[in-house]
């Protein structure tokens, strides 16, 4: 059912009936390094490229989610996933193992959220009883493709983030137990004149704002419905944007109750800079921290707002702003019935 101008709300409910998220060995490290289902010690997982290594998180990523619910891969009947290299490649190329239907995207780093959006868009229309949606990233391969390879060795700035080496997917069900999704916003894209690729959560921090605001006036709820409202991958510096623009648009939240994914994988003294980014971020994030968090009662309503920075190689050698978007979905477990 559609609500206000771009909020879906699912009657059904969709169930995400397990997960399964992969890191590299800098996430291993990591203050979340217990939520992962498999962590690598070697950043080439044994491949002779990164972009090799970073299906492999994939199709990793994704027997994980099927292992854990008892189901094989001829059970699933659609797969939603993207990636950050060009023309999804990693993800395709994983497809061809996990051998479902399958539905390439791309959102950048909102991919993880736009992937669970449709997901639960088909599974509440009875358009498939399990579908399987993630995404995934690799340091080394997205650096070197929108900045500079990491043997170049190049010193970033202050507001530069450092990319998640791990894959999160979802394995979501008409049927079964646990978190379930109830209502998703489409991001619109949000366009700010910045042209700086080192500083992507100012660049997609209007993006979040304007979509969690859609998703509240849509929904018609006060932020204190949510016990936690997280955004993708904005880092320090656009989360204290979005926050002060929060704070300005009349909504007031306390540093519990916003956060973001891009400061919570990581652990002080990693040198991440600005905090952490890529399409792996805040799919392993939710899909293995946040997820447990809810399942052991820490809270029962989420509100998981990705964020995707538009831009390409090409556009950025042509002066090019950075077109953002984020997409907005809630998760609730317990006493949602």
């Amino acid at each position: 059912m559609l609500k206000g101008h771009r909020t879906w709300v699912f009657e059904n409910k969709p169930v995400i009936i397990s997960t399964g998220t992969v890191g590299g060995p800098f996430e291993a490290n990591g203050r979340i390094a217990d939520d992962f289902d498999l962590l690598h010690g070697d950043l080439w997982l044994g491949q002779d490229s990164y972009e090799k290594a970073q299906k492999v998180l994939f199709e990793e990523s994704c027997q994980k989610a099927m292992e854990k619910a008892n189901i094989q891969k001829e059970d699933v009947q659609f797969i939603l996933a993207g990636d950050l290299i060009n023309q999804i490649t990693c993800t395709s190329f994983a497809c061809r193992t996990i051998e479902a239907p399958y539905l390439g995207l791309f959102g950048a780093c909102s991919t993880s959220m736009e992937g669970l959006a449709m997901g639960a868009f088909i599974v509440n229309g009875k358009g498939a009883k399990y579908l399987l949606t993630g995404t995934a990233s690799h340091n080394a391969a997205v650096e070197k493709q929108f900045r500079y390879p990491t043997e170049y060795g190049g010193q970033k700035p202050p507001t530069a983030q450092w990319t998640v080496t791990g894959a999160g997917s979802a394995l979501l069900s008409d049927q079964g137990e646990g978190p379930r999704v109830t209502s998703a916003t489409i991001g619109k894209v949000v366009d700010m004149g910045l042209t700086d690729p080192f500083n992507m959560g100012g660049a997609m921090a209007p993006a979040a704002i304007d979509t969690i605001e859609a998703h509240l006036r849509d929904m018609e709820i006060d932020p204190s419905y949510y016990d936690l409202i997280v955004t993708g991958d904005l880092g320090s510096i656009g989360h204290e944007i979005a926050l002060d623009l929060l704070n300005k648009h009349g909504f007031s939240l306390t540093a519990e109750q916003f956060q973001d994914c891009g400061m919570m994988i990581y652990r002080e003294g990693q040198p991440v800079l600005a905090g952490a980014s890529g399409c792996g971020c805040s799919a392993t994030v939710v899909y293995g921290h946040l997820l447990n968090r809810m399942k052991k009662g820490e809270f029962k309503r989420m509100l998981v707002v990705a964020t995707g920075a538009l831009l390409s190689p090409l556009t950025f050698q042509q002066n090019e702003s950075i077109p953002c978007i984020a997409h907005a979905v809630s998760i609730e477990y317990g006493g949602t019935e």
